[in-house]
């Protein structure tokens, strides 16, 4: 049954010869071929297609279309090869083979421990994600979960993947329908899970190796749960140690304490953040009073026009909020230089002017963009021209505002 399906009948199988039975190009130039038989499994059931070799030539992409295995090449056999040597990508096999095999041993946990059914899974490069028909996840139900399949896994039962005809199908206990009504592959754990899957497995659940559950989160109603299995386990574990390690060093701490002093370091951080923003006013209401007593009047306002070189444009705010509340009868005209020219316009109380309109109006000279209200506005363009002149223009602006 599938004859021509090498990896069906040894999934540790990693070279083999074949005979091209069709090549061809396809519309984007890539060149594939159709073998007497492979071992290269193609894309499909939420398992990616296998990677290697033909030839020496790299096989980029494998796809079942209308039944036939593609295999698509990097680039193209010379047309008087007709029979080649394949050469599986072992490692890329091996990790789909463990990926796989976790998902259905975790699957079958959350139908054994919490009745919970799988609806999708998906093996990416880095990260395998199962959605599971569940309300919510405690860390309890994620935990025995976890044990139990890690239990599975310690068990070393074996892991039989078989075609079986329509009687036998309909003796055994499977956890979900299979989706085609012919060549009915089943992957059984005995006394723990029956599966119709067509994919990659080891042959004892030992292979597999640990699996660890990294997070969740709810999608379209269900949980999605993100995990790893083997050697993607054991990688993610040394990364990780590596970084408890690096941290536990730099903070003078041992691992046992880290979170402990982590948590003190962001509190010491708070602190001194608190205590900065404090300075800042107190030095931003200095500069405060000095520019208010530099003010110039204009008929019944006084107008105070600065281009800063070292605030930002929050800062720029909190000079114009403090000056307006300071003197209600205050125009501030700001500009902040640096890689794009920012401007904060700003009126008090007593003041009519609309600041919004005259900022509209000075925005074109830098190409930029902004926006606000009759009493503060904001925006922001290209320094093409100094700050200076941008604040020249707005002054112009404001004293035809006031005199109309």
């Amino acid at each position: 049954m599938m004859n021509d399906r090498l990896y069906y009948q040894d999934a540790y199988l990693q070279t083999f010869s074949a005979q091209i039975t069709k090549r061809g190009t396809e519309e984007d130039g890539t060149a594939y071929v159709v073998l007497s038989e492979t071992a290269f499994y193609p894309t499909g059931g939420g398992q990616p297609c296998d990677l290697g070799l033909l030839m020496g030539i790299q096989v980029v992409d494998v796809e079942e279309i209308g039944g036939e295995v593609c295999h698509r090449l990097a680039s193209s056999l010379p047309e008087e090869i007709t029979e080649v040597t394949g050469q599986i990508d072992w490692k890329r096999r091996f990790d789909h083979m463990q990926q796989h095999a976790g998902q259905h041993i975790l699957s079958a946990a959350f139908l054994e421990v919490v009745q919970a059914e799988t609806l999708a899974f998906h093996l990416g490069k880095e990260r395998v994600t199962i959605d599971v028909r569940l309300d919510e996840l405690t860390e309890d139900v994620w935990t025995k979960v976890e044990q139990r399949a890690n239990q599975v896994v310690l068990e070393n039962h074996p892991i039989i993947a078989r075609f079986v005809d329509e009687a036998e199908l309909a003796t055994l206990p499977l956890k979900k329908q299979p989706t085609v009504t012919e060549n009915i592959r089943v992957v059984m754990i005995p006394d723990f899970d029956y599966n119709p899957c067509g994919g990659t497995h080891p042959a004892r659940t030992s292979e597999v190796g640990m699996i660890k559950i990294l997070g969740w989160e709810r999608h379209r109603g269900n949980i999605r749960l993100e995990f790893i299995c083997g050697w993607r386990a054991l990688h993610d574990y040394t990364r990780k140690q590596a970084t408890v390690r690096e941290l536990a060093r730099h903070l003078l701490t041992s691992e046992a304490e880290l979170i402990e002093q982590t948590q003190r370091v962001i509190a010491e951080r708070d602190l001194l953040k608190q205590t900065l923003m404090e300075k800042e006013k107190l030095l931003l209401g200095v500069e405060v009073q000095k520019q208010l007593a530099r003010a110039t009047a204009l008929g019944n306002v006084r107008l105070i026009q600065v281009a800063f070189t070292d605030k930002t444009i929050q800062e720029l705010q909190h000079f114009a909020q403090m000056m307006t509340a300071e003197a209600p009868d205050a125009v501030c005209l700001l500009a902040a230089t640096g890689e794009k020219l920012q401007l904060v316009f700003a009126r008090g109380q007593a003041a009519t002017v609309a600041v919004n309109q005259l900022i509209k109006e000075t925005l074109p000279l830098i190409s930029g963009k902004g926006g606000g209200n009759p009493a503060m506005a904001q925006g922001g363009g290209q320094p093409v021209m100094a700050a200076e002149e941008v604040l020249a223009h707005a002054r112009r602006l404001l004293e035809a505002a006031l005199e109309a």
